[in-house]
């Protein structure tokens, strides 16, 4: 028990008491439902970065082939979130403070909380990426000045590029579109189609932007306002409730905003299907679930999008790193004592652990089908119109596969509720960020790791202070879609680190009485094997291979 004592940096509100604290686990259904949360609150944390942007980026970079990649990141994480979480409620360890005991280098701290420290400065990015999203949406919602709007009626450079290239292949032989297949070249037509009428409409005040671009103009994208000052009203926002908000609080309002926005967007894509333009056959729905990969075209890799999303959809690495945290506020822990050999111990243990599955699982559903509503409508909409949400027009061009279903109630349905499960994101994730940090603190020796004032100051000071580090990072101009790609890219790397861990604790930590079934240690190495390929690969072009070529092991010429 030594080393349990030695890692401990739990605060006292949260420390598992021998005779205190314990509760009974519930034994009915009911009973177990009024106790979920952590997996709720995990759900409110990633659909606006993961489903909303990532997932509907995909579908429209990829169309219906990678259905299968995006199930199977969401499926099978979760048997490596239920053992770091069975892990911390049994030992009444936080989650780094538990992976900081798995075997490797040390450098103070071991080598996975190195690679952690690097994806959570990354993650700035991301975060910075979410709230310039808000900012978009009530840029777009309630202008101000109104130049953002303005500014994001105009296709970007890109789009008027390919518009220009494709309607020169048109106007000439057509060999470009000839050697497309049939649906993408029909995807193709109604693009050129959407984006002309646009460019007709806009030639009035802005002249014919085609003509511009093709003479070799740059369309510079125009400084805006709007958007920085609705993200500066929801990062100060953000900063008011978690300086006072505790545990219900950020439960309660990350799953009321969620959840609408979810039941909003599954109802738009059922609606879909039953127009002619829009709906997925049967025949492509189940081409989606053949293990295969759509060829880059047009300068872009949905494969390599689809591997950045991988590490955030469904339950990122940064949600299976915050998931115990929100385990031992909910409770489960301190419920469950303090490990002994007391036949007591082992029942609760086994009552609050049954729990957390029912946590886990209930809250894997509610992100998959979160998921696949958005990717099915990214496929739908954006990608049968040609349309790739980027930078500064990323809400935006989101909104439009709203809009063959609720027409022009589509751009207030969608910006309510972008505003909402990006706002969800934001708040819970600094939420969740500023208990690691803290934790982190104390693992260094920064922070007394059982002093309760120290610790409630140490979260609230980060609370404020990473709301304003992430405007800031959003207001240098930076494209929020590439930060929040880079940000899932850099947590694919470290999935299969996570799995490590897990396997760890199952193997050498886990109490003999708690003891999983079979056929969950084979689910549980099957979802590290997934992990590690998925990591491998998605590090393998833009981390790996330079490592390998500048080490003489692969050659320049076969990368």
């Amino acid at each position: 028990m030594s080393d349990t004592q030695d890692h401990d940096t739990l605060p006292p509100s949260l420390d598992p008491q021998p005779a205190t604290g314990v509760l009974a686990p519930p034994s009915t259904l009911v009973g177990i439902l009024r106790r979920l949360g952590p997996g709720l609150i995990i759900a409110g944390s990633i659909v606006g970065s993961g489903e909303l942007i990532a997932t509907t980026k995909t579908g429209a970079q990829a169309g219906i082939t990678l259905l299968w990649l995006i199930i199977i990141g969401c499926v099978i994480k979760v048997f490596v979130q239920i053992e770091l979480g069975r892990y911390t409620i049994t030992h009444g360890e936080t989650t780094l403070a538990a992976l900081d005991q798995v075997p490797g280098p040390r450098l103070k701290v071991n080598w996975i909380i190195w690679f952690w420290l690097l994806m959570m400065v990354i993650g700035f990015g991301q975060l910075g990426g979410i709230v310039g999203g808000v900012g978009q949406a009530a840029a777009i919602a309630i202008p101000i000045r109104g130049d953002y709007r303005a500014a994001v009626e105009v296709p970007s450079q890109d789009e008027i590029e390919r518009y220009v290239r494709w309607q020169d292949d048109l106007e000439g032989d057509r060999s470009e579109l000839a050697a497309l297949s049939a649906e993408r070249q029909e995807t193709i037509l109604r693009g050129q189609q959407l984006l002309g009428e646009r460019l007709e409409a806009l030639e009035p005040e802005h002249g014919d932007l085609a003509e511009r671009v093709r003479s070799g103009e740059s369309l510079v994208d125009p400084v805006t306002w709007d958007d920085k000052v609705w993200a500066t009203v929801a990062a100060v926002l953000t900063m008011g409730l978690l300086y006072r908000g505790r545990y219900r609080m950020i439960q309660n309002v990350s799953m009321v905003l969620v959840v609408v926005f979810t039941f909003i967007t599954i109802g738009n894509v059922i609606s879909l299907q039953t127009t002619d333009t829009w709906h997925i056959s049967r025949e492509a729905f189940l081409s989606g679930l053949m293990f295969r990969f759509p060829d880059a075209a047009e300068g872009v890799n949905p494969v390599a999008t689809a591997l950045a999303a991988f590490g955030i959809i469904g339950v990122g690495a940064s949600e299976l790193f915050a998931y115990p945290y929100w385990c031992l506020e909910k409770g489960y822990a301190r419920f469950t004592g303090k490990r002994s050999d007391d036949a007591s111990w082992a029942e609760r243990a086994r009552g609050w652990l049954r729990v957390m599955h029912y946590d886990a699982f209930c809250s894997m559903v509610v992100y998959t089908v979160a998921t696949l509503a958005f990717f099915l409508m990214g496929v739908a909409v954006l990608y049968n119109e040609g349309l790739d949400p980027d930078g500064m027009r990323m809400v935006s061009t989101l909104s439009r596969a709203y809009v063959p279903v609720f027409g022009e109630y589509a751009r207030w349905l969608f910006l309510i509720g972008a505003v909402a499960v990006l706002y969800s994101t934001f708040l819970v994730s600094t939420a969740g960020n500023a208990r690691m940090w803290t934790d982190c603190c104390k693992l260094f020796g920064a922070v007394s790791p059982h002093d309760q004032r120290q610790h409630d100051l140490t979260v609230t000071a980060f609370s404020v202070g990473m709301p304003v580090v992430c405007l800031v990072i959003f207001t240098t101009g930076i494209n929020p879609v590439r930060a929040i790609l880079l940000a899932g890219a850099m947590q694919a790397l470290l999935l299969p680190m996570l799995g490590v861990g897990a396997l760890y604790f199952r193997y050498t930590r886990t109490d003999p009485r708690l003891k999983p079934s079979i056929w969950w240690d084979v689910a549980l190495v099957v979802s590290f094997l997934g992990l590690l390929v998925a990591g491998v690969w998605g590090a393998w072009p833009d981390f790996i291979r330079p490592l390998l070529q500048l080490a003489g092991i692969v050659s320049t010429a076969a990368a």
